[in-house]
C-alpha cells in the first residue's frame, strides 16, 4: 500500500511512546491520521501537530469506539490503517505469601479480567469496527482494502514474574493475529503483529536513568532500550508490503526475558 495523502489512519494509543511514533511516521508521509486514546490534552496536541485529529476513545467501550470512528471518518474519510497500540500493564504473582506478615494473597480475577478487557478485547474491538468499514471500501490496484497492526510484546512468549495478565493478553493478540488474517483474506485486508522488547516508552520513562541503563544494557545487541521510532518504521513496512501478512515479529535486539 502506498503511503500518502490519498490514505487516512487511526492509531489508537496515538498520544504518547508507540503509537505517538507510529503517527507521527504516517503523518510524514501524507497520511491524515487520527488519534485514539483518553490522554485529551496531549493527545490533540499530538494531533495538531501532525495536522491530525483527535479522539478521546475508551477501547474497552463499544460505544466510545464507534464513535471514535465516526468522528475520524467524518474528518479524514474511511481508514485503509489501523495501528492498535492503547494498551497497559500490571504486574501482580498468581499467588504470593508476604513475607513479614505470613499473609496468603491471590491475583483476584477482577484485576486479570481489567488488563484482558484493555489489551486483547479493545484490540479486537478495534479491529472488527475498522474492518467492518474498509469492506466498504473499493480495492487499490494491489487487491488491498487495508493493513492492520497490532502490537503483543515479547511477554507473549517469554513473560515475566508477576506477568500472568499481561502475558495472556498479549498472547491472545498473537493468536488472533492469523485467523483475522484468515477471515480477511478475500475482502484484501491484511493484519500482522508487532511484539517489542523493552522500548523507551512513557512507562519506562518514569524509572530512575540508572535503572532504564541497566535494562537496556540486558539487551543483546544493539544494548540499549528500543526507540518508538523503530517500532514504527516496521509497522509501516507492514502495512507498505503488501505480502506481509498473518504474521507476529518480535523487535526486541534478540533478549529473551528472564523469569525477573
Amino acid at each position: 500500500m502506498e503511503l500518502n495523502a490519498s490514505v487516512s489512519a487511526v492509531v489508537t494509543g496515538g498520544a504518547s511512546g508507540l503509537g505517538e511514533a507510529t503517527a507521527r511516521a504516517l503523518a510524514k508521509k501524507g497520511v491524515k491520521a487520527a488519534i485514539f486514546d483518553l490522554q485529551k490534552e496531549r493527545g490533540q496536541n499530538v494531533a495538531t501537530e501532525i495536522g491530525g485529529i483527535f479522539c478521546q476513545v475508551n477501547v474497552t467501550s463499544d460505544e466510545s469506539v464507534a464513535a471514535g470512528f465516526r468522528r475520524a471518518r467524518e474528518a479524514h474519510g474511511q481508514e485503509r490503517i489501523l495501528v492498535n497500540c492503547a494498551g497497559t500493564a500490571n504486574a501482580i504473582r498468581t499467588a504470593s505469601r508476604d513475607r513479614k506478615t505470613g499473609e496468603i494473597r491471590y491475583f483476584s480475577a477482577k484485576d486479570f479480567d481489567r488488563i484482558i478487557q484493555i489489551n486483547l478485547v479493545g484490540t479486537f474491538r478495534c479491529i472488527a469496527m475498522s474492518a467492518a468499514g474498509m469492506l466498504a471500501l473499493d480495492p487499490l490496484a494491489s487487491g488491498e482494502r487495508g493493513a492492520i497492526v497490532n502490537t503483543a510484546s515479547v511477554a507473549a512468549q517469554d513473560g515475566q514474574i508477576g506477568q500472568a495478565a499481561y502475558s495472556a493478553s498479549k498472547g491472545g493478540v498473537n493468536s488472533l493475529t492469523l485467523v483475522v488474517a484468515r477471515d480477511l483474506a478475500q475482502e484484501g485486508i491484511r493484519c500482522n503483529t508487532i511484539m517489542p522488547g523493552l522500548f523507551n516508552t512513557p512507562l519506562l520513562q518514569g524509572m530512575p536513568d540508572h535503572v532504564r541503563d541497566a535494562l537496556g544494557a540486558q539487551v543483546p545487541f544493539p544494548p540499549r532500550l528500543g526507540n518508538p521510532a523503530e517500532y514504527a518504521s516496521l509497522a509501516l513496512e507492514m502495512i507498505r508490503n503488501p505480502y506481509f501478512n498473518g504474521e507476529c515479529v518480535r523487535l526486541d535486539g534478540s533478549i529473551r526475558m528472564a523469569p525477573r
